[in-house]
């Protein structure tokens, strides 16, 4: 009997963690696609760019097109 709870607590855990794998992977192709980021007006800067806070975006440099958070 307690083998069998044992058993099962490893395997709960085990399919947890593959889970939480599972979700970080999702995260990292999903900002591998193209999901809009931010980037500070300084962070724009310091990468070549010019933060027009007008329309909120980073123009140019490496950050070109980001949205300024």
């Amino acid at each position: 009997m307690g083998t069998r709870r044992i058993l099962a607590a490893v395997i709960a855990t085990a399919a947890l963690t593959g889970l939480g794998l599972t979700g970080a992977a999702t995260a990292t192709a999903a900002t591998a696609q193209g999901a809009s980021s931010y980037v500070t007006p300084s962070e724009c800067k310091q990468g070549g760019g010019t933060a027009d806070l007008t329309d909120n975006l980073c123009k140019g440099g490496m950050h070109d097109g980001e949205k300024i958070d």
